[in-house]
């Protein structure tokens, strides 16, 4: 009935998150495989549509289900949870998701909290449109690039320092052209890009690097933001 309990009998022993190499290959404990394991990384990047629909469309799917979009960003957190908290009491894993997640919050759900976060505390520019998220869109998109990049590195290269500097140059690239795109300050930018790959070094039991990814950069951006 659970996919997890399949998974221990066909692969093995089954690793707690704090008990993962840095440099694990994450396709023979990811259920589906390769298949699942790219279908992750795809999730992933795919999350960067979200900042881009919140700050662009938000008003418009706010009043779709009658709630203004931050009310709408803070229900979706509580239907998360909410799911997350059926899903470790069945112990449920699905395709793109490891096997000790069936313990222990997944992934998927620190990344929905943490850019949800970002989006509800993140402060907001003058300007209209995605002009509003020039903190919000950096923030995430480091998650949803960056993470994979240094992930896919680790576990190729078997290299934590390549995979730092991999990292950095997507952070960097991402911080700095939101600078000209969306005038993110660039003393913003050059203290949070490093911040957010530091996110990623972090081998914690019980929060996923979804989420320090995004809350270390995002709590020195609140400890900074009255000097921007």
């Amino acid at each position: 009935m659970r996919h997890w309990t399949d998974c221990r009998l066909t692969r093995g022993d089954v690793l707690s998150d704090s008990e993962v190499p840095f440099d694990i290959d994450h396709v023979d404990h990811s259920v589906g495989g390769f298949g699942g394991h790219a279908f992750r990384r795809f999730t992933h990047i795919a999350m960067s549509i979200i900042p881009l629909a919140y700050y662009a469309k938000g008003q418009e799917l706010g009043d779709y289900f009658s709630a203004t979009p931050r009310e709408l960003v803070s229900m979706i957190v509580i239907s998360i949870l909410i799911i997350e908290f059926i899903r470790l009491r069945w112990g449920i894993v699905v395709i793109g998701q490891r096997e000790y997640e069936a313990s222990q919050i997944s992934a998927f759900a620190w990344g929905g909290i943490a850019v949800s976060l970002a989006l509800l505390i993140s402060p907001e520019g003058d300007g209209s449109g995605l002009e509003r998220g020039l903190y919000g869109i950096p923030l995430i998109f480091g998650l949803t690039f960056a993470d994979p990049v240094m992930g896919e590195f680790k576990r190729v290269k078997k290299n934590l320092n390549s995979a730092i500097v991999a990292g950095s140059v997507v952070s960097f690239s991402i911080w700095v052209g939101c600078h000209f795109w969306l005038g993110t300050p660039l003393l913003a930018a050059i203290i949070l890009a490093p911040l957010t790959v530091l996110g990623e070094l972090p081998s914690l039991k019980y929060i996923d690097d979804n989420a320090t990814m995004v809350l270390i950069p995002l709590a020195a951006l609140v400890i900074m933001s009255p000097f921007l």
